[in-house]
């Protein structure tokens, strides 16, 4: 277990610069305790690994034979790869929302309320942590990116990284939003039922936003994750024109910049972390 650093008071540490000093300690332990999870239980995580691989190896090598290239404008594999980017960070994310709630029946939550720093801070540490961690398993999947036809291009790659951790950060506060009014886990998993369903399927990770109604148009529009994956698409277009897939997200008939999709993913995360730490510093 992390323990979170105290201080003696009369130490003098109550100036501005300390105080941040102190807090900034705090998000590093509870990052660090995200880190050491990470590395305790590695059968874990490639468990959590398994499941994208078997989609984008069997799900995209069957549909390759059935789906031509001329629809997508690349293989169907390396227009599942993104999608399976987003599902890759998407499950420790949201783990992070669980852990809230775990933490809270077994009173570990009290304990760390009790350290000296604010709760917004414990709040952002729990974020960061599960952002790491989805970030890093997300790298993992990128080892695979040869086999599905895209290069292994420095500045792609790290294109990819940088939206995989903007992704990551957008689910995980949208997971401790989620979390922090819930006592139960279970109610967890089912409202994460409900809202994770129609978020994958709107977000274009499967098939082509176009090939869906139009009424659902507006609504991806608004998806988060469909932002997250055409962001990818869009990092893979601009450094591997060849392996660029048609179709995703438009205004007014144009593509999304880059730019402006990562702003809302990052503009969507902080509000949902905001609005987290308001009702958590209201809990008694």
């Amino acid at each position: 277990m992390t323990t979170l650093p105290l201080h003696a008071p009369g130490t003098g540490e109550s100036t501005r610069p300390a105080r941040l000093r102190h807090e900034l300690r705090a998000v590093h332990g509870l990052i660090h305790r995200d880190l050491l999870r990470l590395a305790g239980q590695r059968a874990h995580t490639a468990l959590m690994l398994l499941h994208p691989v078997l989609y984008l190896l069997i799900l995209g090598g069957g549909l390759a034979k059935l789906i031509p290239d001329s629809t997508l404008g690349v293989g169907y594999q390396t227009y599942l790869f993104p999608g399976m980017l987003m599902m890759t960070v998407q499950t420790p994310a949201i783990l992070v929302g669980i852990r809230l709630i775990t933490d809270r029946q077994s009173g570990y939550l009290r304990e760390l309320l009790m350290a000296p720093v604010s709760r917004t801070t414990l709040l952002l540490g729990n974020c960061a942590g599960g952002t790491l961690v989805a970030t890093i398993q997300g790298a993992v999947l990128l080892s695979l990116a040869g086999g599905v036809g895209l290069p292994y291009d420095p500045l792609l790659l790290a294109l990819l990284l940088t939206g995989m951790a903007l992704i990551s950060f957008t689910i995980t506060a949208l997971a401790l939003t989620l979390a922090v009014g819930l006592s139960r886990p279970e109610t967890f998993h089912t409202l994460l039922g409900v809202m994770m369903m129609p978020l994958l399927f709107l977000s274009g990770g499967f098939f082509p936003l176009q090939a869906l109604p139009g009424w659902t148009h507006a609504l991806a529009a608004v998806n988060p994750l469909a932002h997250g994956v055409d962001m990818l698409r869009g990092s893979i277009a601009l450094r591997a024109p060849d392996a660029a897939a048609a179709g995703g997200l438009t205004w007014a008939g144009h593509p999304i910049p880059l730019v402006v999709e990562a702003a809302l993913l990052l503009i969507s995360g902080a509000g949902a972390l905001l609005w987290a730490a308001r009702r958590f510093a209201r809990q008694e």
